[in-house]
């Protein structure tokens, strides 16, 4: 979601130096102070070592991500330390002390927000800022930061978005386990920063029966609260396939009802084929910055990199920006938490103070199969969507 854009190159390099110069946000003051003039030191939590062996491929993606990022920085010096977690909080908890005890100035990672909340409790007695790869915003605050894509970032921009386009009943569709909770919850927030209300909320038990048995009282719920906008929580190897096609059947039909999903509808790319999910509306990054990165990435480390290895590169590109600005508060609360934020390589995000983030996204649709861009992503903060 996508013009305008540099070339590869040129545009990975801005990422890595782009320092935001606007306000700093208010917030508690947390984090060391440091030589902008010598090697700065930073420790990467990765999940390697863990039993789970998707966490060892996200591991090296990470890695080779913040060392392409490293490669990127210009007049800026970063001493990567690399440190394993093995995927749990106790080790994490280690590694985390162990890299102050080392001198790192600032943690990037860890992943999982478990690993990620013991790491941050580890050393927030010592004054060191945590930016972790989790989005579980339950363990944002004090000295973690998440970088992950969170509920509530999406939720935002697409209810600013649909009330834009004039829906202003909009019912909340969601699973009863714990991603569905939450994602309702940011929904319904981001709903009543609008001029859009909630025209109701209908859970489902998580199973092919429950999603069956819930259509009917969707269905009702729609109509008694007078939905001109169905938002799901669902995503596509969950119960999204099943509820764009029961829906329709039900007598819901997306050319009168606006579906809209929390989650991406382009992954996998046999889920544009579904009949259900035409016209219906999603977020998702700048997709021209992400191919950037992932071209850069191959052309560096002959594949593609893990969905979650360019918050690595973000993490870096922000350390590097707010370094090279040569203040010694530069990895501090108020230097991470700018308000003009950092150029990440699936576009712009900043860091806000309560320890949560926010992303530039594009708005898309599915038509004939294909993603087609309804509202860009923004390109810097104070534009559309924010």
């Amino acid at each position: 979601m996508l013009t305008r854009i540099n070339p590869a190159s040129r545009f990975l390099k801005g990422a890595a130096v782009a320092l935001a110069l606007l306000g700093l946000s208010a917030c508690v003051e947390t984090g060391p102070t440091i030589s902008t003039s010598d090697p700065v030191p930073v420790a990467l939590l990765v999940p390697s070592g863990s039993s789970d062996s998707g966490d060892a491929v996200i591991a090296q993606s990470l890695e080779n991500a913040a060392r392409l990022a490293i490669a990127d920085l210009q007049g800026v010096k970063i001493d990567l330390r690399v440190y394993s977690t093995a995927g749990n909080a106790a080790t994490a908890q280690a590694a985390a002390v162990k890299a102050v005890d080392e001198g790192a100035k600032i943690i990037l990672g860890p992943l999982h927000g478990e690993a990620a909340n013991a790491a941050g409790k580890a050393v927030a007695g010592r004054n060191i800022n945590v930016l972790s790869f989790s989005n579980n915003t339950t363990i944002a605050g004090g000295n973690v930061f998440v970088l992950g894509a969170t509920f509530d970032n999406t939720a935002n921009r697409l209810a600013r978005f649909a009330a834009a386009q004039g829906k202003r009943s909009v019912l909340v569709v969601h699973a009863n386990n714990v991603a569905g909770d939450v994602g309702q919850r940011a929904i319904n927030n981001a709903l009543s920063g609008t001029s859009a209300r909630t025209a109701g909320t209908v859970g489902y038990e998580f199973s092919q029966e429950g999603v069956v048995a819930a259509v009917s009282e969707i269905k009702s719920a729609a109509e008694t609260g007078g939905a001109d906008a169905i938002f799901l929580t669902s995503n596509t190897s969950g119960a999204l396939p099943l509820l764009t096609q029961m829906l329709p059947e039900a007598g819901l039909s997306p050319s009168t009802v606006q579906y809209i999903g929390l989650t991406r509808w382009d992954i996998p790319s046999q889920t544009l084929s579904l009949p259900g999910v035409q016209g219906g509306w999603f977020a998702r990054p700048d997709a021209a910055l992400t191919q950037q990165f992932q071209q850069r990435y191959a052309s560096a480390y002959g594949g593609l990199p893990h969905a979650l290895g360019g918050l690595a590169y973000d993490g870096i590109a922000a350390i590097g920006a707010l370094v090279k600005s040569g203040k010694s508060n530069a990895l501090t609360t108020s230097g991470l938490t700018q308000g003009a934020g950092f150029q990440g390589v699936n576009g712009i995000f900043r860091l806000r103070s309560d320890g949560t983030n926010e992303r530039g996204l594009a708005v898309v649709t599915i038509r004939d199969r294909q993603v087609v861009t309804l509202d860009p992503a923004p390109t810097s903060f104070g534009g559309a969507g924010f």
